[in-house]
């Protein structure tokens, strides 16, 4: 599924066009003066480099669409301190805050795993070791070269991480395999925690945020949420009958989405 994701979110970001550093400076002066448009505008023409960016880090452990949901978080922070007298491009400047926040959410998902302490140790100083490299590297580091940089052999590595796949396997979760229920089917009238949360952030940046989703994502928070108030919120079922997919995909599109966006609220000003 989320090939088919990613595949429909690259036809989406190439409509939007790349600018002349003379378009950037533009832009950047028409934020500071309080033109969201421009902002916007700023943050579609770069959704590439995002991309480019976080298919670097991508593992058997986090997917790529959730590496550019959390780089577009970074962009959009470049976006807002960018300023058109800085003496580079924009693409160089959001570069280090794309990189920051693919690099902070890698280190936040490692899991907590119960473990004996020196095997935990082992584990926390492999991960951060990982993290490091990847910074160096710009790509996903190999055993050797973990190996080498802890001053350790590659059995003791690979030992290591058995231990971890046995453990977070027995304790993973498993996601989009619960059942429907009659409740999931019924629009609540009621602000959930999600719109609760969402209005925390300022009309532009839920704007420059929503626009960042895939399309389908986009309008399942559309339909759901009624960003425009122009009709009331619609079921799980009503959005699956007008996209044509099952609303248990409908659902996971929505957590999927929702968790970006709360994401979103605790980090964007």
């Amino acid at each position: 599924m989320e090939k088919n994701i990613y595949a429909s979110y690259m036809a989406q970001i190439q409509r939007y066009p790349l600018l002349t550093p003379e378009q950037e400076k533009k832009l950047s002066a028409d934020i500071h003066n309080g033109d969201t448009s421009a902002k916007l505008k700023l943050v579609q023409s770069n959704l590439r480099l995002v991309v480019s960016i976080a298919n670097k880090y991508v593992s058997d452990r986090i997917g790529v669409m959730d590496l550019i949901q959390e780089g577009n978080l970074g962009l959009l922070t470049a976006a807002s301190k960018f300023h058109y007298s800085f003496n580079t491009r924009f693409s160089t400047y959001a570069y280090s805050w794309i990189t920051q926040y693919i690099l902070r959410f890698i280190q936040n998902k490692i899991p907590y795993i119960t473990l004996p302490h020196r095997k935990e140790e082992m584990l926390r100083k492999i991960h951060m070791a990982k993290i490091d490299l990847m910074q160096q590297l710009q790509s996903e580091p190999t055993l050797r070269e973990i190996a080498s940089y802890m001053d350790v052999s590659e059995s003791d590595i690979s030992g290591a991480l058995m231990h971890e796949y046995v453990y977070s396997s027995i304790d993973a979760e498993i996601d989009g395999t619960s059942n429907l229920t009659c409740a999931d089917m019924i629009a609540d009238p009621s602000p959930s925690p999600e719109q609760l949360c969402l209005k925390n952030l300022e009309a532009e940046d839920i704007r420059s945020l929503v626009e960042t989703l895939p399309d389908r994502e986009r309008q399942v928070i559309y339909y759901r949420f009624n960003f425009d108030n122009s009709r009331k919120p619609w079921t799980l079922r009503q959005i699956s009958e007008m996209l044509g997919i099952s609303a248990e995909t409908v659902r996971q599109m929505e957590l999927r989405a929702l968790q970006f966006l709360r994401t979103a609220a605790v980090k964007v000003s």
